[in-house]
């Protein structure tokens, strides 16, 4: 073997040949699943979209980098699920466009973190990161409290909608006003939000002043979602433990 690896690098036509031979037996390997997917990955059936709000408050998650530091996703490693919860399901990512599961983690997995601290400390957690963790060496984000811009919510759900997410006309159409709903609980815009997306999205004043809708209350309420968009990883856990 060694002296035909020896051989074909005395051809350099042969060695380009094995490299694309190799190459594409690799590519087919990765890229043939992918043809399969609607077969392989069930959607749960409580799997829900973002909402307008989260939705935003993802692309601010998207903007400042955070994906750089913090995955998401737990792998199926006894110490991961130990410490952060059920591994994570591909499923789970399907109407994720892009999908945030990164491969770097400088700070701790967020895949699990919704409901794991209250608002407030996600809020000081974000303006001065070393008021709660004084190790941290995440960077501070002040400038969230400016307001949110909401002028291009209606087109990220257009666009979403085509790639399969289910937003309907109702939601695309209101997404500017079910943003500021999310935030205030107590406005009469609530039922609107609440047909559309039912009880299960948290709603409150997320940087705790229901007066504005600033990107804060974005990316908290994103952050706040994390892992609960479905039950599905914690009902499979409860089934492999059986």
């Amino acid at each position: 073997m060694l002296k035909l690896h020896y051989n074909l690098e005395k051809v350099s036509m042969g060695l380009v040949a094995a490299i694309i031979v190799a190459a594409s037996i690799g590519g087919i390997v990765e890229i043939a699943p992918l043809f399969t997917i609607d077969e392989t990955v069930e959607l749960p059936d409580d799997l829900r979209p973002h909402t307008p709000l989260e939705l935003a408050g993802r692309e601010i998650y998207i903007r400042e980098g955070c994906y750089a530091c913090h995955s998401q996703m737990v792998r199926s490693l006894a110490d991961e699920i130990d410490r952060y919860g059920p591994y994570s399901l591909a499923s789970e990512s399907a109407y994720d466009h892009p999908m945030l599961w990164g491969s770097k983690r400088t700070g701790p997995d967020l895949a699990r973190l919704g409901g794991k601290y209250s608002d407030a400390w996600h809020v000081a957690h974000l303006i001065d990161p070393r008021s709660v963790v004084p190790v941290s060496i995440m960077p501070s984000y002040p400038w969230l409290t400016r307001p949110l811009d909401t002028d291009l919510l209606s087109d990220s759900l257009a666009t979403l909608a085509r790639l399969g997410v289910p937003y309907d006309d109702g939601m695309i159409a209101s997404a500017a006003a079910d943003a500021l709903a999310q935030s205030r609980p107590d406005s009469a815009a609530m039922d609107g939000f609440q047909e559309r997306y039912g009880e299960r999205p948290a709603a409150r004043a997320f940087d705790g002043d229901p007066s504005r809708l600033t990107e804060m209350d974005a990316l908290v309420a994103y952050l706040q979602s994390l892992g609960t968009l479905t039950d599905a990883p914690f009902r499979t856990q409860a089934e492999d433990s059986r």
